[in-house]
């Protein structure tokens, strides 16, 4: 018999395919075959971030199918997109099953469907095809539980059944997560009124879905969100997932930005980086320019080409000549190998749950910059609960000044306490994933589930 064959497809964003990458390739060193599949638009991102290099993967096999949307549509129209995606990449990837089960070798037939939890479709598609099933929760625990929760929102007459939202107030799911005020659930911070109940229609889908899996696993680990893990205990942890891989990167990485970091004192740098989704405008982004200038630290500055509507040139005047001998900007950065380095004394982020991951695995302190979405629930992990971590208060107009900035990164290189908690938490993460740990063990339940209940 030959090599389980597994089908793997991601939500089409980089904070979505790249957890499910390094999934992958976990998944191939316990002997499975891969086939990834993406969305052209992404296919096509990912190869020409691979530039020239190609890639020898024996046993990921990268394919792609459309996702319904015209090659100029506005991807970042979610709405557009889910309608898109469920009303004709589903028959693309219907068919795409097919050809592979329709194979002369019984050894290419597809075991299991390993689908993101955003795209609870696919694992409908799997229940009509009666092929097993298993989801990725590729955000927090804490997350998955705030969405199971909705219908109780509901009944509570805490938001409407269109998502609206009925009551402004806290609400407190469990003891040792975060207090969360409902005005920042996740649909209701996405775009405007329309947008919302789209959003909000789509994650009782994918929620509902999501009950049909045969299997949850989710890139988390016990200690980190107890509470959240007894209200959701079929969501089994096995992070933080440790994997390198370019088969996941929409930018080219620069990665020259390591040996820069090399010439600088050990945890000097602060590293900033908002993810591939994250936009300023104009007025915000010369007050994070003008506040790192202000620090009078070295760092490292990931400014992607649409990280502001005007493009990147449009740094404050003589802002790049004051800061070149201890500031470094470049388009996109090898993050994992960032964090890790040395040099770093802490990461201003958007809080998004890979890059929470990939620091605290490090055990580097946050300064937290959430943009939306379950970023704002992270948040509060960081600053409540976890404690590893400062986030920027905004002032009366919605921005975050060059001398807050300044008086957090002083308050965070300056609190010990702070540091020590993240380096607990690296502990405790490094625990979970070697011989034994937890996550460990639950990685290899998932493994033999696959290979041997089918």
């Amino acid at each position: 018999m030959g090599r389980p064959h597994l089908l793997a497809v991601p939500y089409p964003a980089q904070g979505h395919v790249m957890p499910l990458m390094e999934l992958a390739h976990n998944l191939v060193d316990h002997g499975f075959k891969i086939t990834f599949v993406n969305t052209e638009f992404s296919h096509k991102r990912i190869m020409a971030a691979l530039s020239n290099n190609g890639y020898d993967e024996d046993f990921i096999h990268l394919v792609s199918i459309p996702d319904g949307m015209e090659e100029r549509d506005d991807r970042n129209d979610l709405g557009k997109l889910c309608d898109a995606m469920v009303n004709i990449m589903q028959g693309h990837l219907v068919n795409l099953i097919k050809k592979i089960n329709g194979s002369n070798n019984v050894d290419d037939k597809i075991t299991c469907v390993i689908a993101d939890k955003n795209l609870g479709w696919v694992l409908e598609v799997a229940q009509r095809m009666s092929i097993r099933k298993a989801a990725v929760w590729p955000a927090s625990a804490g997350f998955a539980a705030v969405a199971l929760h909705i219908p109780k929102l509901i009944e509570d007459g805490i938001v409407g059944e269109d998502g609206s939202l009925l009551k402004n107030q806290m609400i407190h799911l469990s003891p040792t997560m975060p207090a969360m005020n409902t005005s920042h659930l996740v649909w209701l911070c996405m775009g405007n009124r329309g947008l919302q109940e789209t959003i909000f229609k789509v994650m009782i889908s994918n929620t509902r879905a999501v009950k049909l899996a045969d299997y949850i696993i989710c890139n988390s680990f016990y200690e980190l969100e107890p509470s959240a893990f007894t209200l959701i205990p079929n969501f089994k942890p096995i992070g933080p997932l440790f994997a390198s891989s370019r088969l996941a990167h929409f930018w080219p990485e620069d990665s020259t930005c390591l040996s820069w970091l090399d010439q600088q004192q050990a945890k000097s740098v602060i590293y900033v980086a908002f993810g591939s989704f994250t936009v300023l405008d104009t007025r915000q982004f010369e007050e994070l320019a003008l506040g790192l200038e202000l620090c009078g630290h070295a760092f490292l500055w990931v400014v992607r080409p649409d990280f502001t509507c005007e493009g990147t040139d449009v740094y404050p005047e003589g802002f790049e000549a004051r800061v070149c001998s201890r500031g470094r900007m470049v388009g996109w950065a090898p993050q994992r190998q960032v964090l890790a380095h040395p040099s770093i004394a802490c990461f201003l982020s958007h809080c998004g749950w890979n890059s929470i991951m990939e620091g605290l695995s490090v055990g580097v302190p946050f300064l937290c910059w959430p943009y939306f979405a379950d970023q704002l629930l992270n948040k509060s992990y960081i600053c409540d609960v976890w404690k590893n971590g400062l986030g920027f208060d905004s002032d009366e107009n919605g921005l975050i000044s060059r001398e807050e900035i300044k008086a957090k990164v002083v308050g965070l290189l300056g609190n010990e306490e702070i540091k020590g908690n993240a380096l607990n938490l690296k502990e405790i993460a490094l625990k979970n994933v070697s011989d034994g740990g937890a996550s460990s063990r639950n990685f290899e339940d998932f493994v033999q589930w696959i290979k041997y209940e089918g």
